[in-house]
């Protein structure tokens, strides 16, 4: 769906809420806000919403902020540029080099019946498919017990090496902070006796205040298996 579409539909949640709509947005899609404003006629709604530097866009206006004409014909603003100074411009300057590369391949580990049981009396998913191995083999077309979905995604950090105090990947960041999943699929059950590995990909880095954020495609390989038993674009801010 467009982004235009989407305000549309959403009008009256967004004026009941107008501060969550930049939460929504991806950096580089709240650059660009004031020309959805323009295109989707919502002046009185996103005019609420503060502004890429914490200002209402009616003072910015206020202030001075003009639209940029080309032969007669108004243009949107300039995206704002985020400065980056030191490490943050260091990193940045090396992230983009890697921009499509594979950045990590994890080690093997294990899915022993014993860690999907801790996960099941942790969350209190108990579905036999999870936690009864002798149904599973009678019942489940899968002729074994499976990892919970939201078990290999709390794995992550461990697959991905995010957690290795001794080995950082981003040693001079002050913080590294994970900002959240912006898609995630199950495309194959990883049985309990599995053997399970991350592979990690850049896919984007963006600057925003006070550091980098960085958009990554994870793939949780089964060994033996063609198919993937995750895929995930996780998003990670660095902050220095």
């Amino acid at each position: 769906m467009k982004v235009v579409d989407f305000l549309k539909r959403k009008r009256e949640i967004l004026a009941q809420h107008p501060f969550e709509l930049k939460d929504w947005l991806s950096p580089a899609i709240r650059d660009y806000w004031r020309e959805f404003q323009q295109k989707a006629h919502l002046h009185p709604l996103l005019g609420r919403v503060l502004d890429a530097h914490g200002q209402p866009v009616a003072e910015a206006e206020q202030q001075g902020e003009q639209r940029q004409t080309v032969n007669g014909q108004a243009m949107a603003p300039q995206a704002p540029t985020i400065a980056l100074e030191g490490e943050a411009a260091l990193v940045f300057e090396r992230l983009q080099a890697q921009l499509g590369e594979e950045t990590h391949v994890g080690d093997w580990l294990h899915i022993s019946q014993q860690m999907v049981n801790q996960f099941a009396a942790v969350t209190g998913d108990h579905q036999w498919i999870h936690t009864d191995p002798e149904r599973a083999a009678a019942e489940s077309p899968f002729k074994s017990t499976i990892a919970h979905g939201f078990l290999t995604l709390a794995l992550l950090p461990r697959l991905t090496g995010s957690v290795d105090e001794a080995n950082p990947e981003f040693p001079t960041a002050r913080m590294v902070v994970n900002f959240g999943l912006d898609q995630v699929r199950f495309p194959y059950p990883i049985k309990v006796g599995s053997q399970v590995r991350a592979r990690t990909r850049l896919i984007g880095v963006t600057p925003v205040k006070g550091g980098l954020e960085l958009l990554k495609e994870i793939k949780v390989e089964i060994e033996g298996v063609r198919r993937p038993g995750c895929v995930i674009e996780s998003v990670t801010r660095l902050y220095f």
